[in-house]
């Protein structure tokens, strides 16, 4: 996992049927909230189906890679089981603890996934756009019922680039010992991480550019103020209240 890196290139290798039942093992022993296993995972190796995701998030890894696995919050499943046994169901979904909760299984399931498929010598991209791009193009694409809403993606293949390693914050940054650290220190680490992340756009192999890390990163959160995923939340059958 310390070489771990985004791969967007992939061999037409198609990738081993037993490989790929290794991969779904490792996402079914998920560790989840309660065991409720609240995710789900669509498997595309569809051709036709990837070419539709990629016309709409515009990522052309998802037409090119091998698998495209879909993670999703899902609350549906346990909904069927409980009509079937007549059980009354909570509206668990409507809360903001009910939807973070199928977000971090939906998440923990990928990163399951990804180092599974690591670990076969395949290289993977986490694709979080198919949450965002469309989500109802998406789900009706999909099929996808109510009670389930897309997290996030995973591009799996065969590696045909090995990308240079990103920089990333250094620990002071990351892990705090017994308490929060003091803010001055984190900015001053930061702002040198700033710097190195510009260097390494720079000097990269491939395409470079001048993009630092701070306001490249809060130019992705201004696009984000135009995403409307809370609607597309309620229309799935999410109604966050509190």
């Amino acid at each position: 996992m310390l070489e771990r890196r985004s791969i967007r290139r992939y061999e037409r290798d198609a990738i081993p049927a037993e490989t790929m039942e290794f991969i779904y093992e490792a996402i079914r022993n998920t560790s989840t909230s309660y065991n409720g296993q609240q995710f789900s995972v669509i498997d595309i190796d569809n051709q036709d189906i990837k070419e539709q995701l990629f016309a709409i998030t515009n990522q052309k890894q998802i037409k090119t890679c091998n698998h495209f696995l879909v993670f999703c919050a899902d609350f549906n499943k346990i909904w069927q089981v409980a009509e079937r046994k007549g059980l009354e169901i909570p509206e668990f979904q409507s809360t903001l603890d009910g939807i973070m909760v199928g977000v971090i299984d939906a998440a923990l399931a990928m990163q399951n996934a990804l180092i599974a498929a690591s670990s076969c010598g395949l290289g993977c991209c986490c694709i979080g756009y198919a949450r965002t791009a469309d989500p109802e193009g998406i789900a009706k694409i999909l099929g996808i019922p109510k009670g389930v809403f897309v997290v996030c993606g995973l591009a799996i293949g065969v590696p045909r680039e090995m990308p240079d390693m990103k920089p990333k914050q250094p620990l002071c940054a990351v892990i705090h010992h017994n308490k929060y650290s003091d803010n001055s220190a984190i900015a001053d680490a930061l702002v040198e991480y700033d710097k190195e992340i510009t260097r390494y756009n720079q000097t990269r192999s491939g395409s470079t550019s001048d993009n630092d890390w701070c306001d490249h990163i809060l130019g992705y959160y201004r696009e984000a103020l135009n995403y409307h995923i809370l609607d597309y939340l309620r229309g799935q059958g999410f109604e966050p209240r509190k």
